[in-house]
């Protein structure tokens, strides 16, 4: 992955800072993304190597714009895309508002899309590139209290798997990673009963990032499933 230039979306949180560290000792370049410039300036603070930090509210089509351009700017081109930001609301369907509902499409279905969709022009003109969006296993399989967020996961592997058909003639691949309960600070705010001390670390799931990323050219590795042991979806 020597020189590679990947964007990590959601750089600061529990995976994509974990994934970051990883990287950044392998000689890639990186471009760090997220709302917060301070937490952004604080990451970068920690690697060696090529760091871009852009801050940016992903559901804003116009920030994704600036961010593709500072990115071109800065690097000339864009080999990776890691979207592994995102928000939860974990509630019974009756007491979804629809702020609620809006949040969720706007951060994990909306977000997601305009990136991809962003990156994914820039890839196409240099007939390369690799995208790999973090859609959780609540992307795959449906759960009580998830009304919300399901909704809006399942968008993100509807639209990912309908461009990886429309750009695989371009040597664009698409890897959906499905984790089970990841203990990152996504679970900090959720009301939820759960033993985080039984899910997945964050470094597992950089792990698997960092595997599809380090594939042969040729090898597509088109979606990871990993889950706890304590609650496995089948």
């Amino acid at each position: 992955m020597q020189d590679k230039v990947i964007i990590i979306v959601g750089a600061t949180g529990g995976i994509g800072s974990a994934l970051t560290r990883k990287l950044a000792s392998t000689g890639t370049r990186l471009v760090l993304v997220a709302r917060d410039m301070v937490r952004l300036a604080a990451l970068a603070e920690e690697l060696s190597g090529e760091v871009l930090t852009v801050p940016c509210d992903i559901t804003d089509p116009q920030q994704v714009k600036l961010l593709i351009e500072k990115t071109i700017s800065h690097f000339g081109q864009i080999d990776v895309l890691v979207n592994s930001a995102g928000a939860g609301i974990l509630q019974p369907y009756n007491n979804v508002e629809p702020a609620d509902l809006a949040k969720m499409l706007d951060i994990n279905l909306k977000g997601s899309f305009y990136t991809t969709q962003a990156v994914a022009i820039e890839m196409q003109k240099r007939k390369s590139g690799h995208i790999c969006n973090v859609v959780g296993i609540l992307g795959k399989h449906s759960m009580g209290m998830a009304s919300a967020y399901c909704a809006s996961k399942f968008g993100v592997v509807g639209f990912s798997k309908s461009m990886a058909e429309e750009l695989k003639r371009f040597n664009i691949k698409f890897t959906l990673f499905y984790f089970g309960g990841v203990d990152s600070p996504f679970w900090d705010n959720v009301k939820l009963k759960v033993d985080r001390k039984k899910m997945l670390s964050t470094e597992t799931a950089a792990n698997a990032i960092f595997f599809a990323l380090s594939a042969e050219p040729q090898a597509v590795p088109m979606e990871i499933n990993i889950q706890p042991d304590s609650h496995l979806f089948f």
